[in-house]
């Protein structure tokens, strides 16, 4: 197992930069389906993709539930010899989200547009929501599998083979969205089926890795054990209600838009999704990035390590966060730049504002997914649950809920910090029981 190198802090950097490298690359797969959108087809369509994010960070969601709860059980197993066992847990994790994802296809293609209407779509909206979620979830199967395996082989000890293959996807990804949206003009089924051919590329590249002699993890007969797949969903749910929650996010301010203020102010917080995935979705590269060390070393019984990664990551996490946070009110203004056209003076210079003021939670959300992930890892799942559980939906709820009773549509934009800081305090009381419970 290739997890132990020349230092732990050599071992931390090793993980979390191909970690943090294939977040931002799956950040930016919506990014670049949201930029040719908006330039190939118009602002509206733009508003459409919004309205479907929820439904793509579900399925990444059930990706990262099973990956993360079957790759901490087996850097457990790993780390306590038990190869063999490791190796049953991997091919039941693989037939499992086959399974899945065939229903959540199926589903779809059946209701999709009631799901389009749930998720938010209006008249005007509706058919490209409707287009976006069916073409995507008939490709659904390779999402799941592409984001699992791409844990699954940082766990066997190759983080910087699965970044290599998730940039090849992206780089694939961009050229297929300029075919089919630019060139053939397919608008967003184009967009869509572009992301999807990207993903099926990305499976059989992982694949190949899994097919040859180098990994640890074999697929073999196993026989179905209930009680194992109870353990992967109760150790890998609260990673996936993280990941989730952006998608839950989205849809709550999407409806409180939509109740608040204008329509087209979903293409404001669009933006501002989208900057905001990117540091989300950094902050869960670095809980993943040290997962697979923190749970090998909670298997061999070394406290003092695992416990070294998390304050590694803590500081790594507070560091990027503050620098991100700089650098994009730096570049607000040549960012809306890009989605909206120059001629929508107004509606530019109100996506601004709401950057700036909706920009402060990104302060804040570091803390919450790096000690929330920690708690996955070594199997504090009712803590983990409690953290993603507040962080991706009842503070949310909670926050929008007070702030448009007390300030109407200008609550909105402030909803995300105060919703970040209650939980941050949730995960400082949950952290100091740890503490006091800790090995």
């Amino acid at each position: 197992m290739k997890l132990e190198g020349r230092s732990l802090k050599h071992d931390f950097f090793r993980f979390i930069i191909p970690s943090l490298t294939a977040q931002w690359v799956y950040a930016l797969y919506t990014m670049i389906d949201g930029l040719f959108v908006a330039r190939g087809v118009s602002e509206l369509a733009l508003s459409g993709v919004n309205i479907a994010m929820p439904f793509v960070t579900f399925l990444f969601s059930a990706a990262l539930m099973f990956a993360v709860g079957s790759s901490t059980i087996i850097a457990i197993l790993l780390g306590k010899k038990e190869d063999e066992r490791a190796n049953e847990v991997f091919t039941q994790n693989i037939l499992t989200v086959i399974l899945v994802s065939a229903l959540i296809t199926a589903i779809v293609l059946w209701k999709s547009e009631d799901i389009a209407l749930f998720l938010g779509a209006t008249s005007l909206t509706v058919e490209y929501v409707r287009t976006y979620i069916t073409t995507i979830a008939s490709f659904s199967v390779f999402f799941i599998c592409s984001y699992s395996l791409e844990i699954l082989i940082k766990t066997d000890g190759y983080p910087m083979t699965a970044t290599i293959i998730v940039t090849a996807g992206a780089v694939l990804n961009c050229i297929l969205d300029y075919l089919f949206v630019m060139v053939f003009h397919k608008g967003v089924w184009g967009a869509a089926f572009a992301t999807g051919m990207s993903q099926l590329a990305v499976v059989l590249l992982y694949l190949t890795h899994f097919c040859s002699s180098r990994t640890h993890m074999k697929l073999i007969r196993f026989t179905p054990s209930p009680s194992l797949a109870w353990r992967t969903v109760k150790t890998g749910l609260s990673s996936g209600i993280t990941e989730f929650s952006a998608g839950i996010v989205i849809f709550l301010f999407n409806h409180a838009i939509l109740t608040y203020l204008d329509e087209e102010f979903i293409v404001s917080y669009t933006i501002v999704t989208y900057v905001s995935t990117i540091i989300v979705m950094s902050m869960a590269g670095i809980a993943q990035g040290i997962q697979p060390l923190v749970s090998y070393y909670y298997g061999k019984g070394s406290p003092d390590k695992y416990h070294r990664l998390l304050r590694y990551a803590l500081t790594f996490g507070t560091v990027f966060s503050v620098i991100a946070f700089i650098i994009s009110r730096s570049i607000a203004v040549p960012l809306v730049g890009l989605f909206i056209s120059p001629e929508m003076t107004e509606l530019r210079r109100a996506s601004v504002s709401v950057f700036y003021t909706f920009s402060y939670s990104f302060l804040l959300c570091g803390f919450n997914i790096i000690i929330g992930g920690f708690f996955t890892a070594v199997e504090y799942p009712k803590s983990a649950m409690a953290v993603s559980l507040g962080r991706g939906f009842l503070f949310v709820a909670l926050s929008l809920g007070l702030l448009t009773a007390l300030f109407g549509g200008n609550g909105i934009w402030q909803a995300a910090t105060l919703a970040e800081g209650l939980c941050l305090m949730l995960t400082g009381a949950l952290f100091l029981h740890y503490r006091k419970n800790m090995p």
